[in-house]
């Protein structure tokens, strides 16, 4: 017999499209949280705005090669992540050396668990999937002004790329997935 499994754990799984409404309320939620520390006033989780990340998260969920994960305690979604984009074809792309490299679409928290360790865990997932896959390097784009994000991706090991971020908004973030390549998890970020 196998000791009954703790409700209490918070587990991360493939998304399935029963999850799109909860994920797209937590990244709505999350972008208003981060938004509104910027814009106080604006209402960034408009209608809109929900509806909006309704349709980009049901293009995820419905796509066979952007995989999505979501973390769940208690049965409860309570973080999700995407790398793929616009097709696994386009974000697995040739770098200068040759080697694969995948792209981090999102990778959302519902603010209430800010800080318990949800992100954590969907971005071990994504090493894990990414590594299996045999990718050497990971990108992301983060708003300059996401100093929450940018610290906790920088926490992880990311640092700037050299290449430029698609617009003057947006910094782009490499991470190398080569063994003994990230920093042991909670380590300060490397001195450059």
């Amino acid at each position: 017999m196998y000791p009954a499994p703790d409700e209490s754990a918070l587990k991360v799984r493939a998304a399935t499209r029963a999850d799109l409404e909860a994920i797209a309320a937590l990244d709505t939620g999350a972008r208003a949280a981060h938004h509104h520390a910027r814009y106080p006033g604006t209402p960034f989780d408009a209608p809109a705005e929900h509806t909006r990340c309704r349709r980009a998260w049901s293009r995820a969920l419905h796509r066979d090669d952007t995989p999505v994960l979501c973390a769940v305690r208690h049965g409860t979604v309570l973080g999700a992540a995407a790398y793929g984009g616009e097709g696994t074809r386009a974000a697995i792309r040739p770098d200068r050396d040759s080697r694969a490299t995948v792209k981090l679409d999102q990778l959302h928290v519902d603010p209430a668990h800010w800080g318990t360790g949800v992100g954590r865990a969907l971005h071990t997932a994504c090493l894990h999937a990414w590594r299996r896959a045999g990718f050497a390097r990971a990108v992301l784009d983060v708003r300059w002004h996401n100093h929450r994000a940018r610290g906790f991706y920088a926490g992880l090991g990311w640092r700037p790329d050299r290449r430029p971020a698609p617009d003057a908004t947006h910094l782009t973030l490499r991470l190398d997935l080569a063994p003994g390549a990230l920093p042991p998890p909670g380590s300060p970020p490397a001195a450059r």
